[in-house]
């Protein structure tokens, strides 16, 4: 089911040009990250998940990307973007090849139930 979007006719013309993804090149990053690799996870410091997600990929032997935008202190406009270009509420964002497929807890299982290989081996 697509996310609820505000649509474009119901702006102000005087806001309309502010409105988007304030922090277009925090999602140009990301966006290539994910199209370089078959694994990117896109984290923050202070945060225990996004490590979990890291520990977890090295364990299973998974090569991936790591990106990391700010702390709970610093980067929330980087973050509030990613948030409201993915729709995932939470970080870590695990994408496996281009797509997003949850946090640490989802890529685990994943991991534990034998499909992120099968993602991984699957044509893209």
């Amino acid at each position: 089911m697509p996310r609820a979007v505000l649509a474009a006719d119901r702006l102000h013309p005087a806001i309309a040009d502010k409105v988007g993804l304030p922090q277009k090149s925090t999602l140009a990053e990301v966006q290539a990250a994910i199209a370089a690799h078959d694994v990117v996870v896109v984290g923050m410091a202070m945060n225990p998940h996004p490590g979990q997600a890291r520990r977890a990929l090295v364990k299973a032997g998974v090569a991936f990307h790591d990106l990391s935008y700010g702390s709970y202190l610093s980067g929330w406009r980087d973050r509030l973007a990613l948030k409201m270009w993915s729709g995932w509420p939470t970080f870590p964002m695990v994408f496996v090849k281009g797509q997003l497929v949850g946090g640490a807890s989802d890529l685990i299982a994943l991991i534990d139930k034998g499909e992120l290989k099968a993602l991984l081996t699957a044509a893209s």
